[in-house]
């Protein structure tokens, strides 16, 4: 697992437990080094994940319980709309960020008991939108400009411009725009230090900067 891989999914294990876990069992999770583990969570810290240290019985290494948003409560009525919505960003492509928008959409949905599901269901089927697709974006760039955005971190990008030729940049994702039926991300060319708009359509592959683009 790359490293980048990796950060991410340990952010995302720290997120979903209740109680501590230890560098050791963290090592043997994601088999690396305790040594590692001890870099990644420094790694972590260092983007602003609030993780400590807790002693005791079930105590370990957790995420501060106050950084998740406590419990929300919708009606039916909203949660149809907010699912529907975003499925509609989903089904359009309009966003890069859909492996995150399809895990609110299914709280959302998974919160609600059975009943409010059936009411769920039955108000979505009243609701429909039409628009211009978006063009084909391929789920890993998708990922990794997602992964790029939320951790703040550097790209490294295949990209098609206008008249066919094919360039490697590394650069950062600093604004996403999204257009009736494109989706273009402001970026600051790393190499040349000059802002740069790249259509996400046109990035044939992406992986983190400290990575060869595959």
């Amino acid at each position: 697992m790359v490293r980048q891989t990796r950060l991410f999914a340990l952010a995302e294990y720290l997120r979903g437990r209740r109680t501590g876990v230890t560098a050791a069992e963290l090592a043997r999770r994601f088999g690396v080094t305790v040594r590692t583990i001890y870099r990644d969570l420094d790694t972590l810290r260092a983007a602003e994940l609030p993780v400590a240290a807790e002693r005791g019985r079930g105590g370990g290494y957790a995420l501060d319980k106050a950084y998740t948003l406590p419990p929300v409560n919708f009606t039916p009525r909203e949660a149809a709309l907010l699912w529907t919505l975003g499925r509609y960003a989903r089904e359009m492509r309009l966003m890069p960020f859909a492996e995150t928008l399809q895990h609110g959409l299914e709280k959302v949905r998974a919160a609600l008991s059975a009943s409010a599901q059936r009411e769920l269901l039955a108000l979505m089927q009243g609701l429909a939108f039409t628009g211009v697709p978006a063009p084909s974006i391929s789920e890993p760039v998708r990922a990794a400009v997602e992964r790029a955005w939320f951790e703040k971190a550097p790209l490294r990008i295949r990209y098609r411009g206008a008249d066919g030729q094919v360039s490697e940049r590394r650069v950062r994702l600093e604004q996403v725009v999204l257009e009736r039926s494109l989706t273009m991300l402001n970026c600051l060319d790393l190499d040349k230090g000059a802002p740069r708009q790249f259509r996400l359509d046109r990035i044939e592959a992406a992986s983190p900067a400290e990575q060869a683009v595959p």
